[in-house]
């Protein structure tokens, strides 16, 4: 079945005219990796794409020779326009255009290379992307979706001043307890829009009500953080956020959570 991708390069921005820019040529090429040239394919897939393309077979002792040969002189020009390539399959899932099928896996490898344009644009080191309208659409999709539930969670958290402040705790360096109904919900609202992927992550975690009561905890001093350890005088009680919290919940320290709850406690009155 036929499935067709853009390869396009960033705009060529200089002094020349519009007219002969367009003219120009970029050519995505070989790029080394730990002494390597880049390969679009793992060995396997390699051995499978590359046999009849190369004058020798993968069985050949000269293989890996004339590998390195090909991937080392593989040129793709991109014109104003960008490159049309064929990357789809036929019934018994060879590659209806070959060259086209290499030349595709060898650009989604490069580090020179987006997945879109949004990706291309957000890296300095990126100068072409993959236009791939199918894709595109069900990336789309995916970003919609994620609004959607970050939608539906902050309906749920928005009806609990407790709750809006939990996750405040977690999701900001601002002091929840400080702000009124509106701030917490405006706050919370901008982080929903902002972040909505990490914001359903905090909003619908099962531990949220101990990883804010660590974040209350850090910020008023009675644990703290050197990195991602978190430290209670001089104990190490997680070298993560996810550490601390198992360790709170153990039964076994309930004593330790008694006295970090009444050093809050203290502070908070002075």
């Amino acid at each position: 079945m036929s499935k067709k991708v853009f390869l396009r390069r960033k705009e060529i921005l200089n002094h020349l005219p519009k007219e002969v820019r367009a003219e120009a040529v970029t050519k995505l090429s070989s790029v080394y990796v730990n002494r390597q040239p880049l390969k679009g394919f793992d060995r396997k897939d390699e051995a499978k794409y590359l046999d009849g393309i190369l004058d020798v077979s993968p069985t050949h002792p000269d293989w890996p020779k004339y590998t390195k040969a090909f991937w080392t002189d593989l040129v793709i020009p991109i014109g104003f326009t960008g490159v049309e390539l064929e990357i789809g399959k036929n019934a018994e899932g060879d590659p209806l255009q070959i060259m086209d099928y290499i030349k595709y896996h060898f650009a989604l490898r490069h580090p020179q290379v987006g997945l879109n344009k949004e990706e291309m644009a957000s890296n300095g080191q990126k100068k072409f992307y993959i236009h791939d309208a199918t894709r595109d659409v069900k990336l789309r999709n995916s970003q919609i979706q994620k609004r959607k539930d970050a939608d539906k969670e902050f309906i749920k958290v928005s009806s609990s001043a407790e709750d809006m402040k939990r996750i405040l705790r977690v999701l900001s360096n601002t002091n929840p307890d400080r702000m009124s109904a509106e701030q917490l919900e405006n706050a919370l609202y901008e982080i929903k829009n902002s972040t909505p992927e990490k914001f359903v992550k905090v909003a619908t975690n099962t531990n949220l009500k101990v990883l804010a009561e660590i974040q209350q905890l850090v910020s008023a001093g009675v644990l703290r953080k050197i990195g991602n350890q978190v430290i209670f005088i001089d104990e190490v009680i997680g070298e993560t956020d996810e550490d601390a919290v198992v360790y709170l919940k153990n039964k076994k320290n309930s004593g330790q959570l008694t006295i970090m709850r009444a050093k809050l406690k203290e502070l908070s009155l002075v």
